[in-house]
């Protein structure tokens, strides 16, 4: 599967050993950045460079580490096309997948255990979408669209 995946200084050594874990699952990563925790930046450029290129269908899906994972799935919201939504436990990471087929799961570093973190994107990746749910879908997709 084609993975993007980025982060802020907060989220660069967690999204670091999520890169690692999906090569050794034989996902094709891209990782977009940011590369050291020594440097600030700012969350939203590395939200939008991953869910663009999931919108374009550059990427399947995509995967966002800050500090909490509330900024990065607001960001990445923003792009036409993507459904982010915010993990933080086995449900949400399910949930996401199979009722609202999320493109974009977002993480915080400062709260999840990086062995943890690594098990919901497991969890995420696992789980397939449920049809049963696509009129939902279909209705937020008419929001965007302004109707």
């Amino acid at each position: 599967m084609k993975i993007g995946i980025g982060s802020d200084h907060a989220g660069c050594g967690l999204k670091a050993r999520i890169v690692q874990h999906l090569a050794a699952a034989g996902h094709q990563v891209t990782d977009v950045g940011t590369d050291s925790p020594d440097r600030s930046v700012d969350y939203p450029v590395y939200a939008r460079k991953v869910a663009q290129s999931v919108a374009s269908g550059d990427l399947e899906l995509g995967i966002l580490v800050c500090g909490t994972g509330i900024g990065m799935s607001i960001a990445a919201n923003k792009i036409d096309g993507i459904r982010a939504a915010l993990i933080h436990d086995h449900v949400t990471a399910r949930m996401a997948r199979m009722h609202n087929n999320a493109n974009v799961i977002c993480m915080g570093a400062r709260l999840l255990a990086a062995e943890y973190a690594i098990d919901l994107v497991d969890q995420f990746l696992s789980c397939p979408f449920e049809q049963r749910h696509q009129r939902r879908l279909d209705l937020i997709t008419d929001i965007e669209r302004g109707g």
